[in-house]
Parts: C-alpha cells; sequence; structure tokens
C-alpha cells in the first residue's frame, strides 16, 4: 500500500479532535520547511568521506557476521 493511500486509511479512524492535530502539525511541517532550508549536501564530501569509512564498515559487518553465524550455529546445536 503507498504511502498516501496508507495516510488517507488512518485518517479516516480519527476522532475530530485528533484530525485537528493532524492538520495543525501539517501546517507545522510546511512552515518548518520555509524556515530550515534543507541542507545541501556536497557529493565529493561525502565520496571522501565514503572512501575514509569504506574498509572500517566493511570490517565491522564482516565481523557481525561472524558473531551472527557463530549464534547460529549454535542455537542449531541446541
Amino acid at each position: 500500500m503507498a504511502t498516501a493511500e496508507q495516510l488517507i486509511q488512518e485518517l479516516g479512524t480519527l476522532t475530530e479532535r485528533q484530525f485537528q492535530e493532524v492538520v495543525d502539525y501539517v501546517a507545522f511541517l510546511k512552515i518548518r520547511s520555509r524556515l530550515i532550508p534543507a541542507p545541501v549536501l556536497d557529493e565529493a564530501q561525502l565520496a571522501v568521506l565514503y572512501g575514509q569509512f569504506c574498509d572500517e564498515d566493511r570490517d565491522l559487518a564482516e565481523a557481525g557476521m561472524q558473531d551472527y553465524a557463530a549464534g547460529v550455529s549454535k542455537e542449531d546445536r541446541r
């Protein structure tokens, strides 16, 4: 189900008070988006950061998989 469809379905179940809170929150989101600009991402800087941390991330992921595999083996032996 698409997010919009899910939202419409949920809105139908709200009380009038809850519905008014949703309306207020949507107004807040619109105002906030005008006051606080979305961050501008520098893709070159992101690429440098990715390069700096990719080896560390890979090592952590592999260590996590080893721990996970050991846990699964332990459960299988039970």
